[in-house]
């Protein structure tokens, strides 16, 4: 019951709060994987579930002190344990299913060997055993032109080239989603059986403003969120083809990669008259960095357009080579 790349903005943009928008993102946004590749984690069990989540979230928006308290915690630097904190919250207090824990680690031998994310029961009694994963990875095709190389899992690398999709994937399907078959956990006490899904959400960048274009491979769900990217001289040439572009940039703090944020008529009458300068940062870019284009709308709003990445030129040479080790 997730949601298409239109809808998703439908939904989420009903709610002022940013901290309500990335929650109601997680649980909105369309799954990076297919359906059948993995057992998919649905927040919702039934339509019914889905409008009282609807309804939920409305009531937080309008006070969300709780949400924050939870979640807006300093010490949260990674997105993903941000993005955990949310889910957890929606968990223990929302209308849909049930924590039973959270954050439950499993030892051998006083050695660490994992934790499960989330334990939970659904409203018809069901246990499941969720797994939390938020990625956000660049493709990068083969020289070649060879679709079928190009189309593999290896060749989604995250921007600062620490992470391969084809690696997380692997790591997902055989060590977390497998926790809670282990011996270790059986010792904890939890009644079973348990089903073991995967959560996961995120954002694929494809080369080119016309990254649409690109097939993905195979494991992608099909409605997953793209983006695109632009090495630091490609962008510079596209903004000297449309020097005049009205759009707003902005660059994306990592703590802002979910959800889209607001963006009033003064801001973005700030951003364009600081658009030289913006552009000008970016074609300097030492490092991978996330932007976000907001357009006017008909009645004269902005609202986010798209979203990419700026890398350095140097960087599409060294991702094909962190790809091509995959080999």
């Amino acid at each position: 019951m997730t949601a298409p790349a239109s809808e998703l903005t439908r939904l989420v943009d009903r709610f002022d709060d940013v901290t309500v928008r990335d929650l109601a993102w997680l649980l909105f946004a369309p799954d990076l994987l297919r359906e059948g590749d993995a057992a998919l984690a649905h927040p919702f069990a039934s339509a019914q579930e889905r409008d009282a989540t609807l309804t939920w979230l409305k009531a937080l928006d309008a006070a969300p002190q709780p949400l924050h308290g939870h979640a807006r915690d300093p010490k949260f630097t990674r997105l993903g344990i941000y993005a955990e904190s949310l889910v957890r919250f929606f968990l223990a207090h929302g209308p849909a299913a049930r924590l039973i824990a959270a954050n439950v680690p499993l030892r051998h031998q006083r050695r660490t060997i994992g934790e499960c994310d989330f334990l939970l029961e659904s409203a018809s009694g069901a246990r499941l055993h969720w797994e939390l994963a938020v990625k956000f990875y660049l493709h990068i095709g083969d020289d070649d032109g060879d679709a079928s190389r190009a189309a593999r899992l290896s060749n989604y690398v995250g921007p600062n080239l620490q992470d391969r999709f084809d690696i997380k994937h692997a790591r997902l399907m055989t060590h977390q989603l497998a926790l809670t078959r282990r011996a270790e956990f059986a010792l904890l006490g939890f009644d079973g059986p348990w089903q073991a899904q995967l959560f996961i959400k995120g954002r694929l960048f494809y080369h080119g403003l016309d990254g649409d274009q690109v097939a993905p491979a195979p494991e992608i769900g099909e409605n997953h969120l793209r983006g695109w990217w632009l090495t630091a001289s490609e962008w510079r040439e596209a903004r000297a083809i449309a020097p005049n572009d009205d759009r707003a940039w902005i660059v994306q703090p990592r703590m802002a990669w979910l959800a889209s944020r607001r963006l009033d008529a003064d801001a973005a009458r700030t951003l364009i008259a600081e658009s030289d300068a913006i552009r000008a940062r970016l074609e300097g870019t030492i490092a991978p960095t996330m932007i976000a284009a907001y357009a006017r709308d008909e009645a004269g709003n902005f609202v986010e357009e798209s979203r990419g990445f700026i890398v350095p030129d140097d960087w599409p040479m060294r991702a094909r080579e962190f790809a091509a080790s995959a080999n």
